[in-house]
């Protein structure tokens, strides 16, 4: 494949990819940032991709990638180490506030609402929240990859129904 035809279908699954970054970032400005990252990486490494492969493959594992990477940079950078001498003493952000009756009110509804699912959504959705991946959830609970995503896709879309009304502004 020559540089042209590489470029050719890169662009031709631009708009495949914003729909995938979308998914995955569930929000406009971050995917299409996401996108731009992909098809940087995607032109820098274009000598390694092996022309009798699947490029449109090739190119979503990259997004995909960059994303679990990104995350994980993410999460390890919000992560609090304590460094004092006090082995009692949490050296937390200054910024950092306490909850107000308000947060605790709508934190006690979204557990409560969470707990009302059946345990067939529940379990595979709460663990979800607590970061195990999809695969890791079907593996625990024996299930078929697709049936985890699916119970996920719809706990999320229960607890949005039912807390429509609630807003954190």
């Amino acid at each position: 494949m020559n540089r042209i035809d590489f470029q050719q279908q890169l662009l031709s699954l631009q708009t495949n990819l914003l729909n995938f970054a979308i998914s995955l970032t569930s929000n406009r400005e971050d995917a299409n940032d996401l996108l731009q990252d992909t098809t940087l990486k995607a032109l820098d490494n274009e000598d390694k991709f092996a022309p009798e492969s699947n490029f449109k493959g090739w190119v979503f594992t990259i997004m995909r990638n960059i994303f679990i990477n990104k995350y994980r940079r993410m999460v390890r950078s919000s992560t609090v180490i304590d460094s004092s001498d006090d082995q009692y003493l949490l050296n937390a952000p200054e910024n950092d506030t306490a909850l107000t009756p308000e947060d605790t009110m709508a934190e006690k509804e979204i557990t409560a609402t969470i707990n009302s699912f059946p345990d067939a959504y529940r379990v595979p959705f709460s663990l979800y929240v607590a970061g195990y991946h999809y695969g890791e959830i079907a593996e625990r609970m024996s299930l078929p990859l697709g049936t985890v995503k699916s119970r996920i896709f719809y706990a999320r879309k229960y607890l949005q129904d039912r807390l429509s009304e609630y807003d954190p502004r």
